[in-house]
């Protein structure tokens, strides 16, 4: 057994990193300023995305696109029940109705049949959730938003950067919502971009800032003038310089995090398959995966322990693991709300049910991935 208890997901900081929010701290400009620009800037160019906004959270990238398309009050938002809750309370808060389905089994993305299935004169808008970093099936939800006349608003909380038939999510028009907490692929602490049409990203800029229409660093860098208006009831979403020097540093790394990540997830998959014991993540020839989490479901009988057994298993043996996700319909304010069942969507429940994330990050050296498989064969009967 390990020594040392092997985190989920920590984040993967160094001295450039450090240095960088030093430099901010040092500079006297600590808000947003140009760090944060900057960091919008080679993030959209990194992407070959139309426009960035630098967010202070993924949550608040996905509640402006949104407000931005002025959804509301007796308008539907379709999207998966396999996610984070902060995907379904931004349709509540901006008092649309959350309309749920299922998810596909392989990907355990947003089922395009169940999408088509679910629209009806009220609906507006579609969420499609990348779960785990593996891009949903794009080519048909566009379809099916273009034929209803839907907007399609990507989560790509976990899908940085992911690729569906060759292009990075968060090139198109689309808006596409990333976010950048502690145990994302690319972390400034807490901190969200949104992508998408350059009028959309103008009026988000405005939106993000209390509405109004001149930022701090317009106001009150060299040249600039204190007066500023205020053009509608905005939101403090912005992110700061402090965040932004994380980032900056963050990216500059990003292509060697996601090739180790892809590393450590096919040799979980080569160690793990002979075992028989789980159905293991998978990647679709037309997809490149961000990697962001290994979710793996115990086949029921495979093993002599229950998932909770299991994940204490791990724990016991100095090894963190996680569960992607507690399927929203099952939480008591939308089974109370809306009368879900569990067993309305039955491949998400079973998701939930059967699905433990394993260390995936980085910094995961070859013996910790041993220890890891190590763990699992003991626990499997099969050291």
């Amino acid at each position: 057994m390990r020594d040392e208890f092997l985190p989920f997901a920590p984040p993967s900081i160094t001295r450039a990193e450090i240095d960088e929010v030093v430099d901010a701290l040092e500079s006297g400009w600590i808000t947003t300023g140009p760090r944060t620009k900057a960091f919008e800037g080679e993030l959209a160019a990194y992407l070959g995305a139309p426009a960035a906004l630098a967010l202070s959270s993924g949550t608040a990238a996905l509640h402006l696109a949104l407000v931005l398309a002025d959804i509301g009050p007796g308008d539907e938002v379709i999207t998966t029940t396999l996610t984070f809750t902060a995907t379904v309370a931004v349709i509540e808060h901006v008092g649309a109705r959350p309309v749920l389905v299922d998810v596909e089994p392989d990907t355990l993305n947003l089922d395009p049949d169940a999408v088509a299935a679910a629209v009806t004169e009220r609906t507006r808008a579609v969420i499609a959730v990348h779960y785990g970093g593996h891009p949903c099936d794009l080519d048909r939800l566009e379809s099916i938003c273009r034929e209803h006349d839907l907007l399609l608003v990507e989560d790509a909380a976990h899908a940085l950067p992911a690729r569906y038939r060759g292009r990075l999510v968060g090139s198109g028009d689309n808006p596409a919502a990333f976010s950048f907490y502690a145990t994302k692929n690319l972390t400034t602490a807490e901190g969200g971009l949104l992508t998408g049409d350059p009028q959309m990203i103008e009026r988000g800029i405005v939106a993000s800032l209390h509405g109004m229409d001149r930022d701090a660093w317009k106001r009150h860098d060299k040249g600039g003038s204190w007066r500023y208006d205020v053009v509608m009831p905005g939101f403090k979403y912005n992110m700061t310089d402090l965040q932004a020097a994380i980032g900056l540093q963050q990216l500059r790394r990003l292509d060697g995090f996601l090739a180790r990540r892809r590393e450590v997830a096919a040799a979980y998959t080569a160690a793990l398959a002979p075992l028989d014991a789980f159905d293991l993540p998978s990647e679709r020839e037309d997809c490149a995966s961000a990697w962001h989490l290994y979710p793996v479901r115990l086949k029921p009988g495979a093993l002599p322990v229950t998932r909770d057994d299991f994940m204490t298993g791990m724990r016991d043996r100095n090894i963190g693991t996680s569960v992607h996700f507690i399927p929203i319909h099952t939480f008591t304010y939308y089974r109370d709300k809306y009368g879900y069942r569990p067993e309305d969507f039955p491949v998400a429940l079973d998701a939930g049910d059967r699905a433990v994330s394993l260390p995936l990050h980085p910094d995961l050296s070859d013996d910790d991935v041993a220890d890891v498989v190590a763990a699992i064969r003991d626990l499997a009967g099969r050291a």
